[in-house]
């Protein structure tokens, strides 16, 4: 059960009004995990920063982006990023075979995907500590410097979802993500 309220665009704060405004259009409705962060306007404006300064700034395609938060999320076992970043990969062009194998960290499809969430799933499990031999792993399979330090944004923004989610408890209003064969 939602520890946070969650609220519609006229019930929210004044102050958070104008972004919740703005997702419930791109989103084509007021998904929980924002009709929560709602209640605080300081978390929703935190959110859409990051957000907006990767939108703006970041050079990843939106496989790569999909496939980082599909590996932090799954390393965080959340539940609502899993089921929203199912919806956002399948957009981006992976297959249900390819989502589920990116949850899983194993994918045999592109050695460079692999290179960079097995990075993004170290730095989330590790406190943002990542080995050496698999920086260098991420170098060698075509990563820049610049393109992994990227990376780290990626990752803040969907711990600060993951945590998020688990924090307030956000009630799934989306269809679950498939299981994960164990």
């Amino acid at each position: 059960m939602a520890r946070i309220p969650i609220h519609t665009v006229a019930s929210a704060p004044a102050e958070s009004k104008e972004i919740a405004g703005n997702l419930e259009k791109r989103m084509g409705k007021l998904l929980n995990i924002h009709a929560a962060m709602a209640h605080s306007p300081v978390v929703i404006a935190a959110y859409h920063s990051m957000a907006k300064a990767i939108a703006e700034h970041g050079s990843f395609d939106a496989r790569t982006k999909e496939a980082i938060a599909l590996a932090v999320g799954n390393q965080n076992g959340c539940d609502y990023c899993q089921a929203a970043h199912t919806l956002s990969a399948r957009k981006a062009g992976f297959t249900d075979d390819q989502i589920l194998g990116i949850r899983a960290g194993d994918i045999d499809f592109d050695a460079k995907l692999q290179t960079i969430t097995e990075v993004a799933r170290s730095a989330a499990a590790n406190t943002g500590d990542v080995p050496d031999a698999l920086w260098e792993a991420a170098l060698e399979a075509g990563w820049s410097e610049t393109e992994l330090a990227e990376a780290f944004a990626h990752i803040a923004a969907n711990l600060f979802t993951n945590y998020f989610n688990h924090y307030a408890r956000t009630d799934l209003d989306l269809p679950a993500a498939a299981p994960l064969n164990d």
